[in-house]
């Protein structure tokens, strides 16, 4: 049986949400297929010569909390060829936060972002902006103001959108497993199931497709516009909650069984 050494921080207080159950849940299903191991992201690189088939990154908490240990877990993994799920190839948030500036000079349906006060003329004029930290997650130094100002580089400026409500689709390998939503802007984590058109799922399916990931799960978090259309909010390729609690038994079990296909392809591969 496969020993997979599973990272996750089951005391991290994320706000609105239960890292420590759903990992608690997820280890308790896997465990039947594989040999578990449970360590904090400060520990993954201290255990990797322990001869695990893969290490297993889940609810791991943002890495701003950890950077020098999770850059020095990344090289170590990458220099003695460890298996990490999800495959530290990702393009989206697990390389920082320079794809939504990418994504945003190809022309994808993505909030419009900048980092540099100086091109905000690139911009749609707007009463408000969002400025954040580029190296930031969790709305961890988030502001709004009318005149965004910061260091050139280090910084991500969005237009501030009147947004109807959040979706989130979850997706493992390339296929669409759910959708959640929130249907009150100021309440992220509330949320309740969302039943995708062909339009969102051709949106949500098209960001999976350019970042490229063989195997592992991934987030992708858009807004509805007030012209109607989604746009990008985030794509989670490192991390991403799950919010596994509030959906349906069935779900639940058909996304651990799609999971677990999914590692033992990957460990196949």
């Amino acid at each position: 049986m496969p020993q997979l050494l599973y990272v996750t921080d089951l005391a991290y207080p994320a706000r609105g949400r239960r890292y420590g159950d759903e990992d608690v849940f997820l280890t308790s299903r896997l465990r039947t297929r594989f040999e578990l191991a449970l360590c904090h992201p400060e520990d993954a690189e201290a255990l990797i010569p322990r001869g695990f088939d893969a290490v297993v990154v889940r609810n791991s908490g943002p890495v701003l909390n950890y950077r020098e240990a999770y850059d020095s877990f990344r090289a170590t993994a990458l220099a003695t060829g460890t298996r990490v799920y999800n495959p530290l190839t990702g393009r989206g948030d697990m390389a920082g936060k320079q794809y939504l500036l990418d994504l945003t000079a190809a022309g994808y349906p993505v909030i419009p972002t900048i980092d540099d006060p100086a091109h905000l003329h690139r911009l749609p004029a707007a009463p408000a902006y969002a400025v954040k930290p580029k190296q930031g997650a969790d709305s961890i130094g988030l502001t709004f103001t009318p005149d965004p100002s910061g260091p050139a580089g280090e910084i991500l400026i969005q237009p501030r959108i009147d947004f109807a409500y959040e979706v989130s689709f979850y997706y493992v390998d390339d296929a669409f497993q759910y959708a959640l939503h929130a249907p009150d802007p100021a309440r992220r984590w509330e949320l309740v199931p969302y039943e995708p058109t062909e339009a969102d799922l051709d949106f949500a399916t098209s960001f999976i497709g350019w970042n490229t990931l063989s195997h592992g799960i991934q987030r992708v978090d858009a807004c509805r516009a007030p012209s109607g259309e989604l746009l990008l909010v985030e794509l989670e390729d490192l991390n991403p909650y799950l919010s596994l609690g509030l959906l349906p038994p069935e779900v639940r079990d058909r996304f651990v069984d799609a999971m677990a296909a999914s590692l033992h392809a990957f460990l196949e591969a």
